[in-house]
């Protein structure tokens, strides 16, 4: 393949734009999630934890759809590729969107709207681990299951921008999951402490 400076402008708008929402997301919805088991703020403003987990659930369906309109936008204003125009590549990337939308759906289903937005935070704990599909497949199905879906959106569209992009977004969320796990594994050890101390 070419120099990637003839495929990716860094410097782009859309492209920028992006990114800053690829970052953004993750980095949001910790802070939020922490901040609210550590302050309750806004289970008392909404008057009641599942209130709170729904409003913020729904704020950050929104931020995602927004992510994936500037990712969108961001690939469609890059130079395309003619090497990934080949049909092996279009057949990874519907694959990849096939398969990071079982992931994505499945998780949701498995783990329902307060357990995929961050319940846990607002202390509205699962009595066990989810351990079936897909879950038994793969750690944290739904964050590799999006990270899919944009590479796949990348190779169906041709695109090094989106290639790049889909690698900030895989970035992201190992981050995320470096923070989430551990954090998680401490809510649910106080809850054991908790249930012992009774």
């Amino acid at each position: 393949m070419a120099d990637l400076s003839q495929y990716v402008d860094l410097t782009e708008l859309n492209f920028l734009i992006a990114a800053a929402c690829i970052i953004f997301n993750p980095l949001f919805w910790n802070l939020v999630a922490r901040w609210e088991y550590h302050t309750r703020a806004l289970s008392r403003v909404f008057g009641s934890p599942y209130t709170a987990c729904y409003i913020l659930g729904a704020v950050l369906i929104l931020l995602a759809i927004f992510r994936s309109h500037c990712f969108t936008e961001a690939i469609s204003s890059q130079p395309h590729s003619w090497f990934l125009k080949r049909p092996e590549f279009y057949y990874v990337g519907v694959a990849l969107v096939a398969s990071g939308g079982i992931l994505v759906i499945s998780s949701f289903l498995a783990l329902g709207f307060v357990g995929t937005y961050l319940g846990d935070y607002f202390g509205i704990l699962m009595d066990k681990k989810v351990t079936g599909f897909p879950f038994n497949i793969i750690e944290n199905p739904m964050y590799w299951g999006s990270t899919a879906n944009y590479l796949g959106m990348a190779f169906l569209n041709s695109s090094p921008a989106g290639l790049l992009l889909s690698a900030l977004v895989a970035l992201c969320y190992k981050v995320a999951i470096l923070f989430e796990g551990t954090f998680t594994e401490k809510i649910y050890r106080n809850k054991a402490k908790a249930k012992k101390s009774r």
